[in-house]
Order: structure tokens, then C-alpha cells, then sequence
């Protein structure tokens, strides 16, 4: 038997990988994604934006109005320059101290969606955090994929959870802000953040600076976050990248020289 249609066949797997990894997978694995797909057509999802023009708000995978219905956001819509700056803490590794220098030095309030890991091994932290006016918000306990998620109490415990802790450590509430790990959502997730209080919060701006041993240098950073932002971004940087904590106040400054300013997240919250 002639082995020629299995390597044909072999070939035409070989081009069509190469084409997914060249194109859209590599895309979506680098947060720059093409594929726009509405919440509402699924009940998952993996939030992901698509840039289509310099200095304009990005369209994500659901529109402001469909992610309104949750009290959930991903940008403002406004043509004000303003940005919210929001930070995933999943882990502290010695970066967070020059971030909180950064914020203290442009008087900006940071958002810091935080996970039982961070708060258990770094109250202290925490405590800054609180006492230089940021805000703290709910990135789950154990930081799963809350999209497989179906029960609420379930879903309620890893909230619960992390405000519980959250309080022993600094006496106070925590907001009641919720980001979905790794963006992963579902209309029902949503749903029941929103009827247990909570606002949930995508973003409208962010790059690849989670991978530990693979962080961008100033220029990679720069080329994204200064030619991406808009007016009424989300801005989500980790708190674990060593490029974000050397960079931050000077990207602070260059946004201000852009005509920028820094606004708290509870002045979006407040519009939904």
C-alpha cells in the first residue's frame, strides 16, 4: 500500500499548525487576539481584545453594553484621558515595593486584584496597600478557572474566602471588585459575582509581562503600552514583573506627558 496520502495528509497537518501558531494562536498567546467573539454567544469565555487603531479603545470579546448588564467593565467610555491602573498580585517576589514607590510618586491610585497566596504570605504588603490609599480587589483564593465554576457556592467560596482573610489582616472590608483568573468568565460567573455584590473588571490594555523568566525589555514595553493606551483605559500590569517595577514611574511619566491622568477604579465602579 502506497504511503504517499499519509504523508500528504501529514503535510497538510504540519501547514495548518503552522498557520495556527503563526497566526491567531500565537496571537491570542501574546493577549493580542483577533477572534471577537460576544459573551452572550457562549456560556465561556477568554477575554481578549482586538486592536484596531492607535490610541483607540480596543474591541474585546463582549461590548461595554453586553458586560454593563453584569456590572462588569473592561475601559470607560469616555474620550477624557484617564486611566485606571490595575495590578494582578498572585505572588510576591520583590517587585511590589518599587511599584508602590512609582504610584506614591504621581499620587496615582492603583487597583490590586490579589489571591489568598499573596495575602498569606505578604500581610505586611497588604497593609501598605491599604495605608497609601489603594484599592484591594477579589482575585479568588485559589486563582482557578472560575469559568467551570457552576455552582455559586462554590463560586462564593473562593470570593468569601479572600475577604475573609483580607479583613483579618487589615480590619476592613474589602472592595467588592472581582477580576476573573486569566480573564476566563462565563455569563453565569458573571451573573453571580454581580448578585453577590460585586463588580467585575476586565481590561482594555495589557502585555506579556507575567512569564517569570521571559520579561520584556523597557523598549518591548514601551512599544505596547505607550502606542496602545487610550482614553478611559484599564491598564492590567502584574505586580510580579521586574520590567513593570523599573519602568513604572517613567511609563507614568510618559502617559502624563501624553496629556494623561490617574483616576481610582471606584470612579468607574461608580458608572456602572
Amino acid at each position: 500500500m502506497s504511503v504517499f496520502p499519509f504523508k500528504k495528509a501529514a503535510v497538510t497537518l504540519l501547514l495548518l499548525t503552522a498557520a495556527y501558531f503563526s497566526g491567531s494562536g500565537i496571537h491570542y498567546l501574546f493577549s493580542q487576539p483577533t477572534t471577537v467573539l460576544p459573551a452572550s454567544s457562549s456560556s465561556e469565555g477568554n477575554w481578549g481584545l482586538s486592536f484596531q487603531e492607535e490610541g483607540v479603545r480596543p474591541v474585546g470579546n463582549a461590548t461595554p453594553s453586553e458586560l454593563a448588564k453584569y456590572q462588569a467593565a473592561y475601559a470607560d467610555e469616555t474620550d477624557e484621558k484617564v486611566i485606571y491602573l490595575t495590578f494582578d498580585a498572585g505572588y510576591e517576589n520583590g517587585n511590589l515595593p518599587a511599584i508602590l514607590d512609582a504610584l506614591k510618586n504621581h499620587q496615582a491610585v492603583g487597583t490590586f486584584f490579589v489571591v489568598g497566596n499573596f495575602l498569606e504570605t505578604s500581610p505586611e504588603l497588604t497593609k501598605r496597600m491599604v495605608a497609601e490609599g489603594h484599592i484591594v480587589g477579589n482575585h479568588t483564593y485559589h486563582h482557578p478557572d472560575m469559568s467551570k465554576i457552576s455552582t455559586k457556592e462554590a463560586f462564593e467560596k473562593e470570593l468569601n474566602d479572600v475577604n475573609t482573610l483580607f479583613q483579618s489582616i487589615t480590619g476592613s472590608e474589602m472592595a467588592h471588585y472581582y477580576r476573573p483568573p486569566q480573564g476566563k468568565y462565563s455569563t453565569s460567573n458573571l451573573e453571580m459575582a454581580k448578585e453577590l455584590g460585586y463588580k467585575t473588571f476586565f481590561w482594555s490594555l495589557a502585555y506579556v509581562d507575567w512569564i517569570q523568566d521571559e520579561q520584556p525589555t523597557k523598549e518591548q514595553a514601551f512599544s505596547k503600552l505607550l502606542s496602545r493606551i487610550h482614553p478611559g483605559a484599564v491598564v492590567l500590569l502584574h505586580s510580579t514583573s521586574s520590567t513593570n517595577a523599573a519602568i513604572l514611574d517613567e511609563l507614568l511619566t510618559k502617559w502624563e506627558e501624553m496629556g494623561y491622568h490617574f483616576a481610582p477604579l471606584s470612579e468607574l465602579a461608580d458608572k456602572l
